[in-house]
């Protein structure tokens, strides 16, 4: 059976499934799984389209690009591992080292592709329940803003 983690938003109490593509991606998967559980501050993009992410430490080691795509539909999840040099993060995130974002699309027409150029994340999951309640979650952050919001993965056994 594959490996499921679960996704929360905490702050809307919504939690969708999300299930590991270990035959595409299996360095990513390997990476992230070892990592949870994973908590941090959902932000809506504002270069990418239909996107709420999470930043979180470095893994250990970069899987490099896997899997990778520009044009994510919903339901995706992607892994980046972000300059923090070339991204306008939030003051408390400016560190200097290296950062993972974790993305999930929730609707069409996701274009990665910011202010360098192309953006590539490494499709490495796919939401497999309630992405429809996601989206209305991720729709809300767009609409009403993220502060106090929190984007939670851990396993699902």
């Amino acid at each position: 059976m594959a490996r499921q983690f679960e996704l929360i938003f905490t702050k809307r109490n919504v939690r969708g499934v999300a299930t590991l593509l270990e035959a595409e991606a299996p360095l990513t998967c390997e990476a992230f799984w070892n990592a949870l559980p994973l908590e941090g501050d959902a932000y809506h993009a504002r270069w990418a389209g239909r996107e709420v992410y999470t930043l979180v430490p470095p893994f250990g080691t970069d899987p490099g690009k896997e899997n990778a795509t520009i044009l994510p539909i919903p339901g995706d999840l992607l892994y980046f591992e972000l300059n923090p040099a070339s991204i306008d993060f939030p003051p408390e995130r400016r560190t200097g080292e290296p950062i993972i974002d974790i993305a999930l699309f929730y609707g069409r027409n996701n274009f990665l592709l910011g202010p360098d150029g192309y953006a590539p994340g490494n499709l490495f999951a796919t939401i497999t329940e309630n992405l429809e309640g996601l989206a209305e979650a991720c729709e809300s952050i767009w609409r009403e803003g993220f502060v106090g919001e929190r984007m939670v993965m851990r396993r699902v056994d």
